[in-house]
């Protein structure tokens, strides 16, 4: 493919509860699940960039994230996923879907947070990201992704394929995307076609009736066990039985589906060879075991973001969404540092009174132990992360700590958004390009920008371990 897999849509926080039950409840003749594991996952499109990753694929997800934990969170799983995050806006609170299951099946799903909202303007590198892709899914969960005009523009314009996965309370797809990808039960509601005789002949002719309405390529409409219909331009419908009967938890067919047709076609593969494609793809997810055994391990292992109570209000997620809130509310500048904070000196003092002078609040990326360690080796850090957060967050220029468990902060840095992301004189060049900071192409992303500050010389954490350790004749310990 000549350039990345580019999928647009709503993300989720998607969580699976598992339990057993054993019992009722005393006071309502209702099961109770004791709790034994749970696992947290990218939902709508998320999920759909997920599976596009671990097929090898550069993918890069357009989505919008809320300053929130859920969207912390899903910064997380989409960065161990190696899902590259070009985030939009958004007001409210992260949508979630909580599944309670036990003995391998569903018992009740419970939706939370935020509705529908129209996310923030797309920066230039999200258009340009769009312009240069091999493929293009939308996956349309109806919470406002897809109706960005921005956003519908550059689809319109791009020559690449277009999969557009679409939702019943979402817009429709722009006019000549190649495949539309429906359940049975979502064309029925999109066109409101009356039922046929069969259930092939009201699929048949629902899809139809979305494609020209639509001005599509071609309809594919998934039927579950029996396979998808592919509808296009001159042609009898092509019905696509599934290879294996196959019985198992279907969350997320859907998208696996479409990912594997947009995919194919992204290899330059006919239509009729991206749907067959996918039905075989999307039929061996359901008889492995769907999204429990289809979600990739990192994903599956990816750390909680670190909440600590002990300096107070000023450190952890809640407070670093918080202060964003406050200052984009006010139309104020956010600025973000990062680091590893360790034996804290004048060096970092200076850093951060002087990032904290560039806009309203600044907030403080730390790595967690555990990220230090691996940075540093097994003797790093000397001081512990909720002592290295209480000394950051008593600095009056800093007014959040956010701790982050990866080596790098890229995940921090595609929910937080920061419109100033700064470093210390000693990353710089002299030639003024902010190319040499790693974090610079992140921040293009959403339109922000790097920039160094001034660095007192001569003053380093590794410096100073290294003078007491010659002052006292001994190694440092932990």
């Amino acid at each position: 493919m000549r350039g990345p897999v580019v999928v647009v849509g709503d993300t989720l926080l998607d969580r699976d509860v598992e339990g057993v039950v054993n019992r009722l409840c005393p006071d309502s003749p209702v099961p109770v699940l004791d709790e034994t594991a749970h696992v947290d996952r990218p939902g709508g499109a998320g999920l759909a960039a997920v599976f596009a990753a671990a097929q090898g694929a550069e993918v890069v997800l357009v989505t919008a994230l809320a300053d929130d934990a859920g969207g912390a969170r899903l910064g997380v799983l989409l960065a161990a996923a190696g899902v590259q995050v070009y985030p939009l806006r958004l007001a409210g609170s992260t949508p979630e879907k909580i599944r309670l299951r036990a003995g391998g099946r569903v018992l009740l799903r419970h939706d939370r947070g935020g509705g529908a909202e129209t996310p923030g303007e797309p920066a230039e590198a999200v258009l340009r990201v769009i312009e240069r892709a091999s493929v293009v899914l939308v996956s349309d969960y109806g919470r406002g992704v897809a109706r960005q005009p921005a956003l519908r523009a550059a689809l319109a314009a791009t020559r690449a394929p277009v999969v557009w996965d679409p939702h019943p309370r979402g817009p429709a797809a722009v006019p000549g995307v190649h495949l539309v990808t429906p359940n049975e039960s979502e064309v029925q509601e999109l066109v409101e076609a009356p039922a046929a005789a069969t259930r092939l002949a009201t699929a048949a002719d629902g899809a139809e009736r979305l494609r020209q309405r639509w001005r599509a390529g071609a309809v594919a409409v998934t039927l579950g066990a029996d396979g998808a219909l592919l509808s296009h331009a001159g042609s009898t419908p092509l019905v696509v039985p599934t290879p294996v009967a196959a019985e198992g938890d279907t969350c997320g067919a859907g998208d696996r589906f479409a990912v594997a047709a947009g995919l194919a076609l992204g290899r330059g593969a006919l239509l009729s060879e991206a749907v067959q494609e996918a039905v075989t793809e999307a039929s061996a997810y359901v008889a492995d075991g769907g999204v429990a055994t289809a979600l990739p391990l990192p994903v599956r292992r990816a750390p909680q973001a670190v909440h600590t109570a002990v300096a107070g209000d000023r450190v952890g997620v809640a407070a670093a969404a918080a202060a964003v809130a406050r200052v984009r509310a006010a139309g104020g500048t956010v600025v973000a540092t990062g680091g590893c904070f360790d034996l804290l000196h004048a060096g970092h003092v200076a850093t951060l009174q002087a990032a904290r002078q560039l806009g309203d609040c600044l907030v403080v990326c730390l790595n967690s132990d555990a990220s230090v360690t691996g940075l540093k080796g097994p003797d790093r850090p000397v001081v512990r992360q909720d002592d290295r957060s209480r000394l950051l967050a008593a600095l009056s220029c800093v007014d959040a700590v956010m701790i982050f468990d990866e080596s790098t902060p890229a995940a921090a840095l595609s929910w937080l958004r920061p419109d100033i992301w700064v470093k210390g004189g000693d990353y710089a060049t002299g030639g003024g390009d902010d190319d040499c900071l790693p974090e610079a192409e992140i921040l293009r992303r959403w339109g922000g920008h790097t920039v160094v500050v001034p660095y007192l010389d001569g003053r380093s954490t590794t410096g100073l371990i290294a003078a007491t350790a010659t002052r006292t004749g001994v190694g440092v310990s932990r």
